[in-house]
Order: structure tokens, then C-alpha cells, then sequence
């Protein structure tokens, strides 16, 4: 539980650097701040992660639960549709390039059937 608390934080702190880093990356010490703050998060005497994980994240999870768990059912059947929507439009394809390629190849059988002359055909021995 420790490990997971840890890791939702540094998530969130990861996704806030982005835009921080492009804010206030020229305040002074600002990467070794960044750095002390990592440590602190991780450190098993100061606990920070688990702290600010009781102190944020949990109760904003839990206010959330029900819109977060409606908007995963939807995303579920989105995907759902979505799949098959592509699975039907990929078989369409496959079946058409099929059927093109059975076109130009029985095009080019009966062109090059139509070079042989009558005689060209006769003089070829029957295997009967």
C-alpha cells in the first residue's frame, strides 16, 4: 500500500513537472528543491508520500468515485463499438483487395489466354 500511495503521487508530481518546469525552472534551486522534495516523498521517516496521498488524493478520489467509475463504463463501451466499428471496416477492406486482386488476375489470365492463337492451343498435347 506504501509502494502504491508512493507511486500515484510521483505520478501526479510527474504530470504537474511538465508545466512547472516550463514556469518557474529559472527560480534558484529549483531542480535541487525538485530533488529534496522526491526524497521526501520517498523517505520511509518522513512518509510524505503516504501523507500527502491521506491528505489529497484519497479524499479526492473518493468524492469522484462514482463520476470516475460512470466515465470508465463508458469508455469501456466506447472501445467496445469502436472495435468492432474497425473490425467490420477492416474486413470490408480485406474482402474488397481480395476480390480486386481475383479480378486482375483472372484479367491477366484471359489476356494472356487471348495472345494464344487457335493453333498455338492445338499444338499443345492433350494429357488425357
Amino acid at each position: 500500500v506504501r509502494w502504491m500511495m508512493y507511486w500515484i503521487v510521483f505520478a501526479l508530481f510527474m504530470a504537474t513537472e511538465t508545466f512547472t518546469d516550463l514556469l518557474i525552472s529559472w527560480f534558484p534551486f529549483y531542480y535541487e528543491i525538485k530533488m529534496a522534495f522526491v526524497v521526501w516523498l520517498l523517505s520511509p521517516y518522513t512518509r510524505g508520500a503516504s501523507l500527502l496521498y491521506r491528505k489529497f488524493v484519497h479524499p479526492t478520489l473518493s468524492r469522484k468515485e462514482k463520476d470516475i467509475d460512470t466515465y470508465i463504463i463508458r469508455a469501456r463501451e466506447r472501445s467496445y463499438e469502436t472495435m468492432v466499428r474497425f473490425g467490420k471496416r477492416g474486413l470490408n477492406m480485406a474482402a474488397t483487395a481480395a476480390v480486386q486482386a481475383a479480378a486482375k488476375s483472372q484479367g491477366v489470365l484471359a489476356g494472356r489466354l487471348r495472345s494464344f492463337s487457335m493453333q498455338d492451343l492445338r499444338s499443345i498435347p492433350d494429357e488425357a
